[in-house]
């Protein structure tokens, strides 16, 4: 690990329970991993039984290597405390099955790490009738959110949804009648377009969401992660921003998935940050979003969409704890 701190490493509770989306691979692997080594119970929330199982085994295998090593920050358990609950974002079934399950089990939740994600991405619509990327990187993320917030309000102090976004939210613009592309052909439509648009949603929904719970416990973040060397990276091979890539990539600019995660985990752990909301982080540190994320205007748009998409799957008592005691100014 080197002399080099990347992020705070601090002594968990072991009561804390903590939700990563994605957590199985790439930066929600580690994410999860370093978490859960501080002494944090993980839920890796992801697609597949078989990868989360292979990945938790792996990061035992490597828990007992950093305890071996007597690595600063790593906590005293036999065992992680690292389990799976399956979760598909490109089915609102998957989603809304999640949540019962999460229900049942009576766990508080102190952190919801919306991790989970693809890149890059043809014209393809999920079984519930939405673009790919619109579902899967913003949209269940946001109906999961909305569930899980009830639990997270009388879950104690300092809970936290962070939101993993991207600098790419920059390159694009809010334009509400192309919010999914649905009139674009798959000839016509550009997956990097609605890849940034799917992640400048993200940012709305942070300030969004913010506004609702600022007399409550739960503050949400947003942050960018960099370039990151993982499989999502790959999907940007093609055109100008593929070229783009292979400049950054020699000039030394790109992330290991550890690095990657650092952001997130600072984001998930640093205990200076409780408390803090409407902060976008890059490499740990409070960051610039873009004009047109913060147009309120825009988000509210964005919020009446959203709310009008997930509206047979948001019961009039969550949209009501969700709306809390805030009135929309017009």
């Amino acid at each position: 690990m080197g002399g080099k701190h990347s992020f705070p490493r601090v002594s968990l509770p072991r009561d804390r329970v903590v939700i990563i989306t994605g957590g199985n691979q790439g930066i929600g692997y580690h994410t999860a991993k370093w978490i859960a080594m501080m002494g944090a119970k993980v839920i890796i929330a992801c697609r597949s039984d078989e990868k989360a199982t292979k990945a938790i085994k792996q990061m035992n295998t490597e828990f007992l290597e950093e305890k071996k090593n007597v690595t600063e920050g790593v906590c005293d358990l036999e065992e992680l405390n690292v389990s799976f609950m399956k979760l598909d974002n490109a089915s609102i079934k998957s989603v809304m099955t999640f949540v019962e399950e999460f229900k049942a089990s009576g766990l508080k939740l102190h952190t919801l790490i919306c991790n989970a994600g693809i890149g890059v991405h043809k014209q393809e619509y999920t079984e519930d009738g939405n673009e790919f990327l619109f579902q899967v990187n913003y949209l269940s993320h946001f109906l999961l959110t909305a569930h899980l917030l009830p639990i997270m309000k009388t879950s104690g102090p300092d809970c936290r949804v962070i939101l993993v976004s991207s600098i790419a939210h920059r390159m694009t613009s809010f334009q509400y009648d192309e919010i999914q592309g649905k009139q674009f052909t798959e000839n016509t439509f550009d997956g990097l377009t609605f890849y940034n648009r799917s992640k400048l949603y993200q940012i709305m929904q942070m300030f969004s969401m913010n506004r609702r719970l600022v007399d409550s416990n739960v503050t949400v973040t947003s942050i960018h992660p960099g370039v990151v060397e993982t499989g999502l990276l790959d999907t940007f091979g093609g055109g100008i921003s593929g070229a783009g890539l292979r400049l950054l990539r020699r000039m030394g600019g790109s992330k290991t998935a550890f690095e990657g995660a650092w952001t997130t985990i600072n984001a998930a752990v640093d205990p200076k940050l409780a408390g803090v909301r409407d902060v976008y982080f890059s490499d740990s540190k409070p960051s610039t979003v873009s004009r047109q994320s913060r147009n309120k205007r825009d988000q509210k748009k964005l919020w009446s969409y959203t709310m009008a998409c997930l509206k047979d799957y948001i019961s009039e008592e969550i949209a009501k704890d969700l709306e809390g005691n805030y009135t929309e100014q017009t």
